[in-house]
Parts: C-alpha cells; sequence; structure tokens
C-alpha cells in the first residue's frame, strides 16, 4: 500500500491517495501487476466532492486518457470522475483488462486530481501519480534439477504449481490435486494435461512435461472475467454505488465489473434509497431500470423483480394509504 499526503498555500488541502491490489508486487515505488488484474486506487480529499483520474503510458496521447475508456481523451474532459463522500473518502476499481481498448505491456502513470484536468493543465490542481507496470498475463512451466537421464528403475518427478490469484485449482491428467500454492510429488517422467481454473477467471490449460529427479515448475497469471451493469432510473440523477464503491450518476453503464453477485445502492435526495441485487454474466451486459419513490410519509416498500443478464430489472414501489 502507498500512502501520499500533500499540502498547499489554499488552505490545508489535503490529497491522500492508498493502493491495493488484488495481485502484483510494489517495489521502488512502482506497482508491478498484469494485465487483466483489478488494482483498487482509494483515498481521501477534502477540496471537493470528486476526484478525476486520467492515465498516461505506451501508445497513449500524451495528455492522458481515462482509465475506464481509453477511447475518451482527458484533455476533452474524458477523465474517469469518482465521488468523494462525505468523510473525503473515494475508491476506484480499475480493470485493467477491459478499459474500451487494449492496452500495451509497459509502465503506465495513473493520475489523481482534485479538479478536471489532463497532463497538459496540472497548475491549478492538487494532483498526485501512481506509477502501475502491467505485463502480459501467461502460464510458463520450466524444469530444474536432475540429469534428464532415466536411471533404472526410473526416479519420480514432481510440478510446483504457483498462481495469482493463490487458492487457484489443479487438475492433473482429470485428477483435481488441490489449490495453489502446490507441489504434486511422486510423478512418473513424462508429459501431464494440466488445468489451472478459479471462479471468476478464465482458466489455463497446458501439456507439462515431468522428467526424472527433477522439479517441473508452473507459473500462471489468470485474467479476470468481467460484464458490465447498465442502470436507467426514474427519475435519473442518482448516484450509483455498487458494493459499497461510488460508480457514477445515473444513466450509466459501469464496465468491467466481475462475474457473479454485487449489490447495487441507488440514491437521490428527495427519493428512498434502494438496495438492489444484480448478477453480472462475463462479456453480457446487464440492464437496471429503478423507479424511485419520493420520500414522503406513507412509503411501503418496493418489490424488485430480477431477471437475467441483459433482460430489463424493473424495481416497483407501493405506497401506503392511510385511512381516515
Amino acid at each position: 500500500m502507498e500512502k501520499i499526503v500533500r499540502t498547499t498555500t489554499r488552505g490545508l488541502v489535503v490529497l491522500i491517495v492508498l493502493l491495493a491490489l488484488f495481485s502484483g508486487a510494489i517495489a521502488a515505488g512502482q506497482t508491478q501487476t498484469y494485465l487483466g488484474n483489478v488494482v483498487t486506487l482509494s483515498g481521501y480529499s477534502y477540496s471537493g466532492d470528486t476526484v478525476y483520474l486520467f492515465l498516461t503510458g505506451p501508445n497513449l496521447p500524451p495528455n492522458g486518457v481515462a482509465l475506464d475508456n481509453i477511447n475518451r481523451l482527458a484533455d476533452q474532459g474524458g477523465a474517469t470522475r469518482v465521488d468523494v463522500d462525505a468523510d473525503g473518502y473515494w475508491i476506484y476499481k480499475w480493470y485493467t483488462g477491459a478499459v474500451g481498448g487494449k492496452l500495451d505491456a509497459g509502465t503506465y502513470t495513473v493520475w489523481i486530481a482534485d479538479g478536471p484536468a489532463d497532463r497538459s493543465h496540472l497548475s491549478t490542481v492538487e494532483y498526485r501519480t501512481i506509477s502501475v507496470s502491467l505485463s502480459v498475463p501467461s502460464l510458463t512451466a520450466g524444469t530444474s534439477g536432475g540429469s534428464g537421464q532415466i536411471s533404472e528403475p526410473p526416479q519420480a518427478g514432481s510440478m510446483d504449481f504457483n498462481a495469482i490469484p493463490d487458492g487457484t485449482s489443479v487438475v492433473v491428467n482429470n485428477v483435481y490435486k488441490g489449490m495453489t500454492p502446490l507441489t504434486v510429488s511422486d510423478l512418473n517422467p513424462g508429459t501431464y494435461n494440466i488445468t489451472l481454473s478459479h471462479f471468476g477467471y478464465a482458466a489455463l490449460s497446458m501439456p507439462v512435461t515431468v522428467q526424472a529427479g527433477s522439479v517441473s515448475e508452473v507459473n500462471a497469471t489468470l485474467v479476470l472475467l468481467t460484464g458490465s451493469l447498465f442502470v436507467n432510473t426514474t427519475p435519473d440523477g442518482a448516484r450509483l454505488t455498487l458494493d459499497g464503491s461510488a460508480t457514477g450518476i445515473s444513466p450509466a453503464t459501469l464496465p468491467n465489473i466481475p462475474q457473479g453477485d454485487h449489490l447495487l445502492n441507488v440514491t437521490k435526495e428527495g427519493f428512498v434509497t434502494q438496495s438492489i441485487p444484480v448478477q453480472i454474466t462475463t462479456d453480457q451486459t446487464t440492464t437496471v431500470n429503478v423507479v424511485l419513490l419520493p420520500s414522503v410519509n406513507g412509503v411501503a416498500g418496493f418489490l424488485p423483480l430480477t431477471a437475467a443478464a441483459g433482460v430489463l430489472v424493473a424495481v416497483l414501489f407501493a405506497r401506503k394509504h392511510s385511512g381516515k
């Protein structure tokens, strides 16, 4: 985790940036992870209710692009906006594998500013930066130890498995062996078909050769599976929060969400706040349509109707009438 604090002469304007990784390592001020992984940015800003994030790096426009869509130019107002809550806290999950285009492997700079900005217009804002090095997800296998010569009788070999994320399931020749990090021993020399899988990630498979008296090392990085969520509200202009993270103002498309179950909160001043369970399917867009009820005495609640990804989800409300 990296913590950065900056103060200015315009009063006490503090911009704190916190960095957390679903996977990767931090060394010498630079974050290293893989394309397709999730980098969670969060922090505190006490100079406004919004922070602005944009990205520069290999083969990107010099003034930067939005983190959620590299086709939106920062110098044309395209920076990614993130809401700051009443305590000054903000959080943003950057899904590096799906950003409206393809990122190349290399080192990128994430810029966090307390006002609208791009690389060429930073003099009027407070900002901090984070360097992120993205590598191509990979599955590799190599052999260490042993001479490669089979004695009589043949010596057994083994395989060492390491994967990102930890807890990845290992199947060898259609037999489940356990979860990473894992060593599978007492293997006869030969070639084995291995499959690595983890819920929410794309599985990887390859043949691995085991030599007598040697250890075959298998290292893998799995790619996160994501889908999208489109939220429309009546009236529009509602604040959207997904799994506790502010994600925008309705109507809005929320991209690059890990597949599975999530909780959507819809909030608008003067209306009843709603919490709606949603299920995200890989490479599909789930649509949610929410009809908000004014926050007045007599609100009974709501009846959510859920459906599969891509099908309209209506949230209806009933008003309790009091008798006289």
